[in-house]
């Protein structure tokens, strides 16, 4: 089973969309996407176009069967059916993103915090040209 990370952000939020994600293969290759969008959006289409971006490379390498990982709730909930959205941008990510699901034989899909996700969230990142962000230092809590 081919594993896929994605991340997008958006760089002001709404502005430039920059999409990372992971792909490893069942035999362990890893392949690094990481690019703009070419557009300026949200950073919900940001991590929309990164899934689509992702899927149409996995399709492109033969992939039938993928776990997609991903640390954005909108993404998981809008493609298990548990939201619906009537902005028009982001619903048409939405069927083009399901269409693309639809060409793979098998499909799961896991929301995953955000520090495990850190591989995407730093492809996404660079593409805009922003730097890592900091490791989180266990034990730490944050003053509110």
């Amino acid at each position: 089973m081919w594993q896929i990370w994605f991340d997008g952000c958006a760089l002001p939020n709404p502005g430039r969309i920059g999409l990372g994600a992971l792909l490893l293969s069942p035999q362990g290759a890893r392949i690094e996407l990481s690019s703009q969008a070419g557009r300026t959006g949200c950073s919900n289409e940001a991590e929309l176009i990164a899934l689509c971006s992702a899927l149409e490379h996995a399709g492109s390498l033969g992939a039938r069967h993928i776990c997609i990982r991903g640390d954005s709730d909108f993404v998981v909930r809008h493609l298990r059916g548990e939201q619906r959205t009537a902005i028009a941008p982001l619903l048409e990510l939405v069927v083009r993103t399901e269409a693309l699901l639809t060409g793979f034989e098998s499909v799961s899909l896991e929301w995953v915090p955000r520090h495990r996700n850190r591989d995407a969230d730093r492809l996404s990142r660079a593409a805009l040209g922003l730097p890592d962000k900091p490791a989180p230092v266990p034990g730490r809590r944050r003053r509110r």
